[in-house]
């Protein structure tokens, strides 16, 4: 029997200070604790039905690359462990454990940075347009999946609603400043391109990612989650081949189903069938295992 995800968390009744479209985020004065549901999103919409433990593998693989790649760039976590956490969280630890982090406020820069080594999702739309991705001029000939020469950063701005949009690197220096964008975007491509060979000794090609960041006390901090199968597109090696999609160990898999319905993505999205829920899980945990080494559940 399938387990029941989790969709929603409350703390005595009381609801978090913010939902937002897979989080629920709880402020406890100087700090926040961040809970992964086990919500998906695509195409920028909540399903009305959860993946089952989702939440608990986003934590557990963020918390992995955030010990990895500590020492290029601090991150926001305080601690990972329920024992940490204000009292009210420990004594409803069934519902926070394991899905939870507890982390420092920071502020949150307005832009996504994405990281692409590949051309894929709408990178690959704008190549077959104009031979570029977010205005980054890029070699003629390339396919669909094609390795690119050398990782590109190309940024996104942050929507509420509605859907995020991809802007030119030099656009993302005008919103947040030049210094700034050069320095984090530097940090994320060095860690998009470990991660990757790491990534590719496990049998796994990170095809592209997003990172978060935020400021504390003005020092550049990585935040939220990072480098999970919800801000990355994750492609079984031995099923790569230029010129094709991959399969993928991402909600890629999700999108992809979501695209054989009639649904015109500005409505609510139809349900995701069991088989589909199932499927999907199965990519979640295989990614996870692959990389950690670890059985989670």
């Amino acid at each position: 029997m399938m387990k029941v995800p989790l969709m929603e968390t409350n703390l005595n009744g009381r609801n978090p200070t913010k939902r937002g479209k897979v989080r629920d985020i709880y402020d406890v004065g100087d700090a926040l604790i961040l809970v992964a549901t086990d919500r998906i999103s695509a195409f920028d919409w909540v399903n009305p039905v959860g993946i089952p433990d989702k939440g608990k593998i986003l934590t557990q693989l963020s918390l992995f690359w955030f010990e990895m790649f500590k020492g290029i760039v601090p991150n926001h976590l305080i601690s990972a462990n329920i024992e940490d956490f204000p009292s009210e969280f420990r004594e409803n630890s069934e519902m926070f454990k394991d899905r939870s982090m507890y982390v420092k406020k920071c502020k949150m820069l307005p832009i996504e940075f994405v990281v692409r080594g590949y051309l894929a999702g709408s990178g690959w739309k704008e190549y077959k347009q104009k031979g570029t991705v977010c205005g980054i001029q890029l070699p003629k000939g390339l396919l669909e999946a094609s390795k690119l020469p050398e990782p590109i950063y190309t940024p996104a701005t942050k929507a509420e609603t509605g859907h995020d949009e991809n802007i030119s690197p030099d656009e993302a220096g005008k919103i947040i400043g030049e210094e700034l964008n050069k320095k984090a975007s530097e940090i994320a491509i060095k860690i998009y391109r470990e991660a990757h060979d790491y990534a590719l000794s496990k049998g796994i090609i990170l095809c592209d990612t997003k990172f978060e960041f935020g400021l504390i006390d003005g020092e550049l901090v990585l935040a939220d989650e990072i480098l999970t199968p919800d801000s990355s597109r994750f492609w079984p090696v031995d099923q790569y081949e230029p010129g094709k999609n991959p399969p993928s160990f991402d909600k890629q898999f999700i999108r992809d189903y979501l695209e054989t319905t009639n649904w015109d993505k500005n409505s609510p999205p139809p349900p995701l069938p069991e088989e589909v829920v199932i499927k999907t899980r199965e990519k979640y945990l295989e990614a996870y295992t692959r990389l950690t080494g670890k059985q989670l559940c």
